[in-house]
């Protein structure tokens, strides 16, 4: 994991949050992909701090999520 900003980083990402989330929630996170990393932040902070995760270490996550959603 890293903390953006990075120089490796496009100008410009393509933010996305989940379809599960809504304008009223609390707690939102967004995420765009670039060819060599998933970047995540706070939808109510778009200026503050990111993260970084190698493409693996996303798809890992997710799975793992995906995994206890229903528990």
């Amino acid at each position: 994991m890293t903390t953006e900003p990075s120089a490796n980083s496009p100008a410009e990402l393509h933010w996305c949050k989940s379809t599960h989330s809504s304008n009223e929630g609390p707690d939102c996170v967004e995420v765009a992909a670039s060819p060599g990393a998933v970047h995540v932040r706070d939808s109510k902070d778009p200026a503050g701090p990111r993260l970084a995760f190698s493409p693996a270490a996303w798809t890992a996550f997710v799975a793992y999520a995906a995994e206890r959603e229903g528990r």
